[in-house]
């Protein structure tokens, strides 16, 4: 386990990185992703739960210290991700740390009275897309996610892979995430009801938490397979451990993104830059990240019937599915890397050490 900095060298830390969820969650899995690669730029370090392997971790003790210790530029930057990491930034500035405070924003949603009271606080605001910023009331600056396109890359044989996870069939479909209804697992089971039977190459994968608040929506659409007599082809996997995650997205053929509603949606840039053939809802930044019949294919949110007029043909001919995910990883890498969207986050921090400087 990671150990707490501590002593002198705190006074070169330049970004904390908070991320105070105990849950691993989407926004949990960004952060791991980029705190490594701004690390690159300028000195960080991890504050809560979930730490990523080659990030030093900043303890509580080493916290309080922190506020004795000047920063090395005109003050340190604290880039939250969540209402918690905004409230806590502004109660250690308040208490007379001289931390520059940046949020991300994803959501497309009108915020809450509070979340608008934070935003208006902070130094600096960047959104994960153009919608997201149309929400925030304030001037932000759009920096797109990215993924690790060395992490999440084609597989040299994807079907070899998938016959090695000991499931039946010689193609995989996936679709990843809290099994719950925001996620639109029930539009995928429905469709792959529809499907499978059709198409007996085609095993499904549904690989995510399964919550005690959504376990009868679990309940029903496991009860939904069983009746389709299809429980050995659509396997629900639950939560995986993380280093597992990338191979499931380079053993299936197709993905399937149903969200009805998402902030950004970053499976949808971690499918593509596997290789997958990816077939998404237009929630979250899908429009954004996908052109529509080149790099994948757009649905509306929450209709069976558009997925499985989408899916069908993919499942039909498992050689276009593979042209369309060769494709999409190349968008990817040219667009999307989260190389990239470190460079452009670092140039934020930039703009809030000279503010702070002046």
């Amino acid at each position: 386990m990671k150990q707490p900095l501590d002593g002198p060298a705190l006074a070169e830390i330049e970004l904390i990185v908070p991320n105070l969820n105990w849950r691993y969650s989407g926004v949990t899995a960004t952060n791991r992703a980029m705190a490594p690669l701004l690390s690159r730029h300028c000195r960080a370090v991890w504050l809560g739960w979930h730490c990523p392997n080659d990030v030093a971790r900043l303890g509580i003790a080493g916290l309080l210290r922190l506020g004795m210790l000047p920063p090395k530029r005109g003050m340190r930057v604290w880039h939250a991700r969540r209402n918690i990491e905004m409230i806590a930034g502004l109660v250690l500035k308040w208490l007379g740390f001289r931390l520059g405070l940046v949020f991300t924003s994803a959501a497309q949603r009108h915020h809450t009275w509070i979340t608008r009271f934070l935003i208006r606080h902070m130094d600096a605001i960047i959104a994960t897309s153009q919608a997201a910023a149309s929400y925030l009331q304030r001037a932000a600056i759009v920096i797109h996610h990215g993924v690790d396109t060395e992490l999440y890359r084609p597989p040299s044989d994807r079907q070899a892979m998938f016959a090695a996870a000991g499931i039946s069939g010689k193609y995989g479909i996936g679709a990843f995430g809290r099994v719950r209804p925001q996620k639109g697992t029930d539009v995928f089971v429905t469709a792959m009801c529809r499907l499978l039977p059709k198409y007996p190459d085609f095993t499904a994968v549904i690989v995510g938490r399964i919550t005690l608040e959504h376990r009868a929506f679990f309940e029903g659409l496991r009860r939904q397979v069983e009746e389709a007599g299809l429980s050995e082809r659509v396997r629900f996997l639950g939560e995986l451990p993380i280093e597992e995650v990338p191979r499931w997205y380079q053993r299936v053929t197709i993905y399937a993104f149903t969200s009805r509603e998402e902030g950004f949606g970053l499976t949808l840039l971690e499918a593509m830059a596997s290789g997958a053939a990816l077939v998404a809802a237009r929630a979250g930044a899908a429009a954004t990240v996908v052109t529509d019949g080149d790099t994948g294919v757009l649905v509306p949110p929450g209709d069976v019937e558009a997925l499985v007029g989408a899916l069908e043909p993919l499942m039909r001919e498992p050689q276009r599915a593979l042209e369309i995910g060769a494709r999409a990883r190349e968008r990817v890498v040219a667009e999307f890397s989260a190389a990239r969207e470190a460079e452009r986050i670092v140039a934020v921090y930039r703009q809030v050490w000279a503010q702070a400087s002046k």
